[in-house]
Formats: C-alpha cells, structure tokens, sequence
C-alpha cells in the first residue's frame, strides 16, 4: 500500500469518529490554513493557529495579497462591508517595498475600538474558511493561548462563523471558554473575567464581546464547535470537568517535551548545568486518571510516531497532538530559508533544542531551537533594541490611580520598571511577538532593522530525519499522517468512543 492509499484509509477511519491525529496549532502564521487545510484533506484534524492573525492578515493585505487569496475568501465574509473595510484600511495594491515598516496594528486594551473587533473576526474568519476550503470538507480547528485574553472573544466568534470545528486552547485554565462558546452560538453577549495584576478582589475587570452591537441583527447564530482544553495535570482536567463550569468536550494532554511554551515544573525549581529546568515523575500524568474522567483525550509531545500512537491508544486515548513534524513540512508557514537551515541540522545530526527559562515575556519555559542569526544566539539578542509594539504577551496590571496599564518584560528595561516592574522580571526576556512574526516573513523593518527569528520546536526535532526520503530536502504533510498511521495498527480498528453529550456535531 503506498503513501497516499495509506492517507486515505486513515481519513476513512476518521470518518464519523474521532481523529487519530490532531495537527499542532503552533506560533504565529506557522500552522497556517494551508498546513491545516493539507491535514485535514488527509483525514486528520488540522489547525490554524489563532495567535496575532490581526497583525498577520494586515502585513499580508499590505504586501498586496499577491495570490489573491484574502481577498477572494472575504468576498463570502457574512457582512460584506465590514470586510470592506478591513482592506481598506490595510490593502496596499502593488505591496509596499520591503524596505518599508508596516503599518501598526493598534494594541488590545479594555475597550478595543470598533475597528480593531473587525479586524479581529474578519482574519480569523479568513483563516478558518481557507482552511476549509483547502480542507475540502475535512475537520478544522483553531488554537488559541488563554493567557492572550483581550483579542479572544472576538477572533473564536471570527472562528464559528466561517464553521470551525474545534477549538483548542491552553496557556491557562480555560474554564469559561466552553459557556462563552454556548453563547456565541446564540449570538448573545460573552465576557470574560481579565486577570490583572495587583488588583483588588472586589474589582471587576472584564474583556467583552457583543456581536448584536458589532454586526447588529445580520448574521445569523454560527454553529458550536467541540472544545478540546489543553492540560498538563489531571488537577486541572478533573477541575475543568467536576467544576461549576461548562466542561471542555475533550482534552489535550501535553508533556514537557512538546515546542514551544510548557507549563513549569511542579514543586521546587531545580536547573540542569545549562540551566534548563528540570521536570521530573511529578510532571508526568497519568493517563488512566485522564481516562477515567469519561471524556476523550490526545497526547501531545514527543508522539510523532507509529509506536506512540500504539501507546496512547493502550492508555485510552483517542490518539496523539504531533507539532513539531508538521511545523517543518513543505506546508507550514515557516519561512523557506528557516525551514531548510533546520532539516539540514537534523540530517547532519546538529539540531538542538534548549528549554529557556527565561525567554518568554509570560514567564512560562518556552523551547528555542538553536539556528544562526535569530533569537537564539547571544549576540543577536544583545544587538536588538528592546521594543514593545505588537503587544499580545503584555501583563495588564492596576495602576496606582486605579487605571489598567499593560506592561511586557521584553520591552525596555526603563519602561518596564516605571510599570512597577522589577529589573531581574526582565532579564533574558525575549520579545516573541516580533520574532514570531519574523519567522513567517512578516517581521517589522525599522530604519533598516529588520527583527530577528526566534524558532521553536519540541525536544524531538532530531526525529525528523525519519521523515526526508533520500535524496529529498523536504516533506509532505500527507507523509507525515502516512507514517504516523496504517491500517496494520490492530489497536486502530476499533473507533474511540464518540464525544460526549452536548458537544457539538
């Protein structure tokens, strides 16, 4: 059986049931609609990742749409004048020079303005519906970090309204999110309690959303998409489903050794020599107490392979989260120059991972790959001028004057500490958003500077030697689900029990 009759059973078996594979929705741009729409042709779950698209999509429009594609998709936009303006505002018809900056995208605060709630649901509805489209009738999901609170209400209505499938969000308890979704799919108003710094337990501040007041009476209720939490510790998945609120429909339960942000380790932090934390059997979970809570669940980090699907089905499971596979396969946003330096690294054997304490603005560890003239090298970092322009990792914090101020360790040092920061809070931050935009082709120029990359990638990169063919430099998405999955699998013949109640179909 070859490769692509191989893709097709597994779509088959897929079919009706849940997924075996749920693509990662990694970065910024790097799980992009054409990754997601590949995977989800192949049978599998793609994802689009939900993080920054405002700035995404505007840089894009900027640089002029050159396939056409935005613009195409958002001539199906539910209210075409608010996607009117969205390209008004953005669209540059020739793209502008790349020797340009790009024009700013106003920063989330409390009350957004009505203009950047648009921009908002306008780009994720676009990425969801090329997604699809690509998708050709497969399922399609969308990530989104919890801890990035201000832009999510509107960019998951965004999402529902171009028909995503599932959401699936981490970076923080995202306990309400499953009642929030219950009420955009009746077109009523959501919020969302915002967590601020320094602020006092009587105080009352929240991130809103209406879509009656945005789109007034024109759009009709969008379907409820499945919600799948991602989770590091049965704590928190019994808490999301015995807890007074509306239960995720699944989870995804994600170890230390998956790219990009990772929960700490439990208890007392220790460091290795080269200073990257240490997990250890407290950080493992244990996946019969995940199964025994009675929804279905994935594993992520460190499964893309046959053998791990095995396992993970063994233990219950409805199948496994690869991310880093799919974030260096010919689909995935990743620029071309980035993507080829790594799989070089891997075939000679010199790909290597750090775990850095300290690069996130969140405070989070967060996994950088090690590749020449990014982030990850010392004197590319020390030569950057620290800035904070694009702003999705700022802390909100109460003011002394009682005001919500925003505030981001990777920005000046100066800045940061007149924000009530302290100096050592900012030590060895990086700043994520500009290097995440970066590593899509879509990094600011500023008098000649461009941002540097910042890639990251799970502690399994040096596997994706498995995946290049001799003589080959790249790879497929579609042989990525050819490896992971084969109807050799006995333990795939049977299909994972179907969701539970309630979850939307």
């Amino acid at each position: 059986m070859n490769a692509a009759d191989i893709v097709a059973d597994a779509g088959a078996r897929s079919q009706g049931g849940l997924p075996r594979v749920i693509q990662g929705g990694m970065g910024v741009g790097i799980s992009g609609w054409r990754l997601a729409g590949a995977v989800a042709r192949a049978g599998q779950l793609g994802v689009v990742s939900g993080t920054a698209l405002e700035v995404v999509y505007a840089r894009q429009l900027q640089l002029g749409d050159p396939e056409g594609h935005i613009r195409r998709v958002l001539a199906r936009f539910p209210v075409p004048e608010m996607a009117a303006r969205v390209i008004e505002r953005y669209f540059v018809a020739e793209g502008q020079p790349a020797t340009e900056p790009f024009k700013g995208v106003p920063m989330y605060g409390l009350q957004p303005t009505p203009a950047l709630q648009e921009l908002s649901v306008v780009a994720t509805f676009a990425e969801v519906a090329l997604a699809k489209e690509r998708g050709e009738g497969g399922l399609i999901g969308i990530n989104f970090l919890f801890k990035i609170q201000l832009p999510l209400l509107a960019s998951l209505y965004g999402a529902m309204l171009a028909g995503v499938d599932y959401v699936i969000i981490g970076a923080g308890s995202p306990a309400p999110v499953g009642a929030v979704l219950s009420k955009l799919a009746r077109n009523e108003d959501v919020s969302l309690d915002l967590k601020v710094q320094y602020a006092a337990p009587a105080d009352d501040f929240k991130v809103r959303f209406s879509p009656a007041q945005l789109f007034g009476a024109a759009v009709p209720p969008p379907r409820r998409p499945r919600l799948l939490a991602i989770v590091s510790s049965v704590e928190l998945a019994s808490h999301l489903v015995h807890g007074p609120d509306e239960a995720p429909d699944g989870f995804v339960v994600e170890r230390s050794t998956a790219g990009g942000h990772n929960a700490p380790p439990r208890g007392r932090r220790q460091f290795d020599a080269a200073g990257q934390p240490i997990y250890g059997p407290d950080d493992e979970v244990d996946l019969s107490q995940i199964a025994r809570l009675g929804r279905p669940f994935w594993v992520g980090g460190g499964c893309a392979s046959r053998e791990a699907l095995r396992r993970a089905l063994a233990a219950g499971a409805a199948g496994i989260q690869v991310g880093t596979a799919f974030a260096f396969c010919e689909e995935s946003g990743l620029e071309a120059g980035l993507k080829s330096e790594t799989l070089r690294r891997v075939r000679a054997g010199e790909a290597c991972v750090f775990t850095d304490a300290h690069a996130s603005p969140t405070g989070f560890p967060f996994k950088v790959l090690g590749l020449p003239d990014t982030l990850s090298e010392a004197e590319v970092y020390e030569r950057r001028r620290r800035v904070c322009d694009v702003g999705y990792l700022r802390t909100p914090f109460k003011t002394e004057g009682g005001a919500i101020g925003y505030r981001c360790a990777a920005e000046s040092d100066r800045a940061f500490e007149l924000k009530r920061g302290r100096p050592e809070q900012a030590q060895g931050r990086k700043c994520l958003c500009n290097a995440l935009l970066a590593n899509v082709g879509l990094g600011q120029r500023r008098s000649g500077y461009a941002e540097p990359a910042l890639v990251t990638a799970g502690d399994d990169v040096a596997g994706l030697v498995r995946f290049l063919a001799p003589g080959q430099s790249s790879y497929s998405a579609a042989s990525v689900i050819a490896q992971l999955t084969t109807p050799a699998d006995p333990l795939a013949e049977d299909e994972p029990a179907p969701p539970p109640s309630g979850a939307a179909r």
